[in-house]
């Protein structure tokens, strides 16, 4: 597969990272919360809390990317999380799927590579509370309503 590691441009002149759309794996650990990556100061929007993720490969499905790019950067076992849901912010020129997942066996996540300055599992009722990727503070609430909603 072709990596997609490059910014696309918009009409705008803003930029987006990921040739064929980027995802994000939202983990949420029933008893410890959400997992966030506190993105490091070099990257896009360094220094705000974000989801690991990133560009998908060509023909890569969001779900194989977010799964792909949280073991990368997180270790994030994808035999430990059962996909809950996708939410696809689509600009017609470039996409951002939050795949939404559930903790099903305790994990350990640690920086696996140089694109975090820390990880750490938030309870949900405090991740607003965090300097967030802007992006993921857009979507936050919406993503915490359904997941409220989906709860098991």
């Amino acid at each position: 597969m072709n990596s997609g590691d490059a910014w696309v441009e918009g009409p705008q002149g803003e930029r987006f990272w990921g040739r064929f759309g980027a995802a994000g794996l939202l983990v949420h650990d029933l008893g410890r919360g959400i997992l966030l990556q506190h993105r490091a100061d070099w990257s896009h929007f360094g220094g705000t809390w974000g989801l690991p993720g990133g560009a998908r490969h060509e023909g890569e499905s969001a779900v194989d990317g977010a799964l792909r790019e949280a073991h990368e950067e997180a270790d994030v076992p994808p035999d430990a999380v059962r996909v809950l849901f996708e939410s696809v912010l689509d600009l017609g020129f470039w996409s951002y799927t939050t795949v939404v997942t559930q903790a099903v066996r305790p994990f350990e996540a640690r920086m696996a590579d140089v694109e975090s300055i820390e990880l750490r599992w938030v309870p949900v009722e405090q991740v607003a509370d965090l300097p967030l990727h802007p992006g993921f503070g857009a979507s936050w609430p919406e993503l915490r309503a359904r997941l409220s909603g989906r709860a098991d």
